[in-house]
């Protein structure tokens, strides 16, 4: 009976999830609407966003593998993702809205040239697909685990039904369901905290069974030095990751942008200490996870504690956060290859049907791609190693110098390319050759503060040697001229129908996100109804739900429904 209903919750969540994409199908006139929202989404609805685009199964179960084996120190990790964004608010986020590029590839073609955007679109586009891929495996693990279902047919309905709704209806679609999925998996977690306190035998009973070293900041392998390099990764991540810089483009102005960076910040100063306590406490009911086994220890807390229905309820959670996630990155990857590649390299002319349907099928193209490398994962030493060898390896070569280039009248195309190319070729070396040639591998720690700290050495060094020579770089004077050119082409080229439709398209998806929300609470009332535990926490969380429902629906009646040429030059200008 607990495993139908179970079932019966994600297949309902599942199909309720796929019928919003659809609605989205219309909405994508051209590829400004259909991957940035035609630069006017609300700024809270892009901050959500992006949380659930950071978010995936892989917190639960790379993250929920470190807080059960090693306690606060999990807590303390993601906590510099708090750091990260509070800097990218603060310098990154309105740097990336005034340069009015649609995507971060297009700023590094106009900043620093064709050759090092070919380059970059290749890196991104291959590491993208690895960690979306990587992520899409622990969902589906943990799917087939719970439900009794062989995991390689899994991993691939799932990674389909994934897809579908984001090829379907571009970013709109992509954020209303990461708002559902916020809600459905902050429910979830809400309901999970207390019920496994109460298996536990209380806060005190907790803090006695588990090792004394368990809420220390550091712990093991994860020392300061790792923390501190991890400062550093994220602030280039949040701030410089594809991914995200599209949410900070989304929206209508740099204000704007800082407080969706702001937002991000403030929820992850909050919800890591929510989040990774339930395989804390695990550690303190049953201490004798090993290996990857530790990476079930959420799972194995879900289902030791949570009724019928509410276990279907989380593992919901947990797949629409890694479908937020990975779909995110297929919106990044398919706007960069379809603006970029196609549009920028193959066919400058083509309509804008043309466009829509290559983006279309190149999020199938992709998506398939991601589907491959999560059928994989095991292979590689399960998803800690994977997610954090990828980061430490390209994550400061590929985004440090174009972040440095935002500020940096200096940097030239040349010396990005040798930098980046340098710091791959080091990370690389100590990753793979190392080991195998000279029998010596770095700590995790150490590989952190390498694959982070050298491109920043080295950018730092050529910015120090260039600044004595008061040199600007060609390449920074040709972005100026066309970055001026192209604002006042903006202003010129202001479409009132065009401002109309994309204000219809924005106020549409707020009051899809409110039917959603609405959904959300009527199905958590009902299970409340079949709970034999926390049906009271269950009934509460559904009414907080359905109060939440009226912030998106009061935000789409403030709409306008007619067009502000005046209030659009406006925003123009301060781009």
């Amino acid at each position: 009976m607990s495993l139908t209903i179970d079932t019966l919750v994600i297949l309902i969540f599942s199909a309720f999830v796929l019928g919003i994409g659809m609605l989205f199908v219309r909405t994508g006139r051209n590829l400004k609407s259909f991957f940035a929202g035609g630069e006017a989404v609300p700024w809270f609805i892009g901050g959500l966003s992006l949380f659930m685009s950071f978010f995936s199964a892989g917190t639960f179960v790379a993250w929920g593998s470190i807080a059960y084996k090693y306690g606060w120190v999990a807590i303390t990790i993601q906590w510099t993702m708090c750091i990260g964004a509070l800097v990218t608010g603060l310098y990154l986020a309105p740097r990336w809205k005034a340069t009015g590029a649609l995507t971060a590839a297009e700023f590094i073609r106009q900043r620093l040239g064709l050759t090092v955007q070919k380059a970059y679109i290749f890196i991104f586009t291959l590491v993208s697909v690895f960690i979306k891929g990587s992520v899409l495996y622990p969902v589906a693990k943990l799917v087939s685990t719970s439900l009794n279902l062989p995991l390689v047919p899994c991993t691939i309905g799932l990674g389909i039904f994934m897809i579908a709704y984001t090829a379907v209806g571009g970013l709109w679609a992509v954020m209303v369901t990461d708002i559902l999925q916020f809600v459905v998996l902050s429910a979830a977690v809400f309901i999970l905290l207390p019920l496994s306190f109460d298996r536990v035998g209380g806060f005190d009973a907790f803090t006695n069974k588990v090792p004394d070293d368990f809420f220390n900041l550091l712990n093991g392998e994860y020392t300061f030095g790792f923390v501190l390099a991890f400062v550093f990764y994220h602030i280039a991540y949040i701030g410089g990751n594809w991914t995200f810089v599209q949410r900070y483009t989304s929206v209508d102005s740099p204000k704007s942008s800082r407080k969706v960076a702001f937002l991000f910040a403030g929820l992850y100063l909050v919800s890591p200490i929510i989040w990774m306590l339930p395989p804390m406490i695990y550690k303190a009911i049953d201490p004798s996870l090993t290996g990857l086994d530790t990476e079930n220890a959420y799972l194995k807390i879900c289902q030791l504690v949570l009724p019928p229905g509410l276990l279907g309820l989380m593992l919901t959670g947990m797949y629409f956060s890694t479908s937020a996630s990975a779909n995110t990155a297929l919106n990044v990857v398919s706007a960069v290859f379809t603006n970029d590649i196609y549009k920028g390299l193959i066919n400058p002319g083509a309509s804008d049907k043309q466009l829509i349907r290559v983006a279309r099928g190149s999020s199938w193209f992709f998506g398939l791609g991601m589907i491959g490398i999560a059928l994989l994962v095991p292979a590689a030493g399960g998803i800690v190693e994977v997610v954090l060898s990828i980061s430490a390896i390209s994550g400061g070569p590929l985004l440090a110098p174009p972040l440095w280039a935002l500020f940096s009248k200096r940097l030239t195309s040349r010396v990005t390319l040798w930098i980046t190319g340098i710091g791959l070729s080091v990370n690389l070396f100590f990753k793979v050759l190392s080991p195998w040639l000279l029998d010596y591998k770095l700590t995790r720690a150490t590989e952190t503060v390498i694959g982070v700290g050298l491109p920043l050495l080295l950018l730092l060094a050529y910015e120090l040697w260039a600044a004595r020579r008061t040199a600007t770089s060609p390449d920074y004077e040709n972005y100026e001229r066309a970055r001026d050119q192209k604002r006042e082409d903006a202003r010129l080229a202001i479409d009132p129908a065009e401002a109309q439709a994309i204000r219809r398209q924005n106020q549409f998806g707020l009051r899809v996100i409110a039917v959603s929300l609405v959904f959300t609470a009527v199905m958590l009332l009902g299970l409340s109804f079949l709970t034999t535990e926390g049906r009271g926490i269950t009934a509460g969380i559904a009414v907080l739900v359905l109060a939440g429902a009226f912030i998106p629906w009061r935000a789409s009646q403030r709409t306008p429904d007619q067009p502000n040429t005046t209030s659009v030059q406006q925003k123009v200008t301060q781009s």
